[in-house]
């Protein structure tokens, strides 16, 4: 019989063409994708990871990758896939400063889902809210092959300002390249650990009311999933 898999919900959240896709695709994979296409709705994908690996601690979790389509035309529908998250990961374009800035709005709708506060139409990132919350977060900056030499040190700067805003680690990479998450690198290394912390926080951590986190049936590894419009729709109706 087999043993049960304890999974975690992370979204993958950013303006649409800043490259989730390809990068979900990396992480649950390990190479890269041929040919990727807009995400309408959201796609779901999992990666098998092992918790405190190399440790007495060790465990497998599936980690379920939500990546949603960033589309603003779909923005009022996002918050139907924000339920029940227990990490992030902010995705930004290096070679696109707007999607950057992007992220803090992001994020302020993932705190805000619920509150459904908007300030001058927009979802605002708000520090005090994010506290309360202290969901893990990673931010990763993609198309790292596209930064002319001369300019590559002033780019990387502002994406580690990014993160920085957000309380969260950073990786900067080029998702046509399997070395740059390989097992072993820098890269690698830190998107373990912030699986690690998600997983830590989710079934390790104690609320303030002392109750940890609930036990959560498992879906098999090799599902992905894919939510439509008409699904979008049925849920706001």
């Amino acid at each position: 019989m087999a043993v049960p898999v304890e999974k975690v919900k992370v979204l993958v959240l950013g303006d649409s063409g800043v490259g989730k896709s390809s990068l979900v695709h990396l992480i649950s994979q390990g190479e890269a994708m041929g040919n990727s296409a807009w995400t309408i709705g959201c796609n779901v994908d999992v990666k098998l990871h092992d918790y405190r690996e190399g440790t007495p601690h060790e465990k497998t979790f599936c980690v379920e990758l939500w990546d949603v389509g960033g589309s603003i035309n779909h923005s009022l529908s996002h918050s139907v896939f924000f339920n029940s998250a227990h990490g992030l990961i902010l995705v930004h374009d290096l070679t696109n400063r707007k999607s950057q800035g992007n992220l803090r709005r992001w994020l302020g709708e993932v705190l805000n889902k619920d509150a459904g506060k908007k300030n001058n139409g927009e979802f605002d990132y708000d520090e005090e809210v994010f506290s309360e919350n202290q969901l893990p977060v990673l931010v990763i900056g993609t198309k790292m092959d596209r930064i002319p030499d001369n300019n590559l040190e002033e780019v990387l700067s502002r994406s580690s300002s990014v993160a920085g805003q957000c309380r969260a680690d950073f990786i900067n990479l080029d998702c046509m390249q399997n070395k740059h998450l390989a097992a072993g690198t820098t890269n690698a290394v830190k998107l373990s650990r912030f699986f690690d912390k998600v997983i830590e926080k989710r079934y390790y951590t104690q609320d303030p009311r002392g109750r940890l986190g609930s036990q959560e049936r498992r879906r098999p590894p090799s599902m992905t999933r894919t939510f439509s419009p008409t699904f979008l729709q049925e849920k706001l109706d």
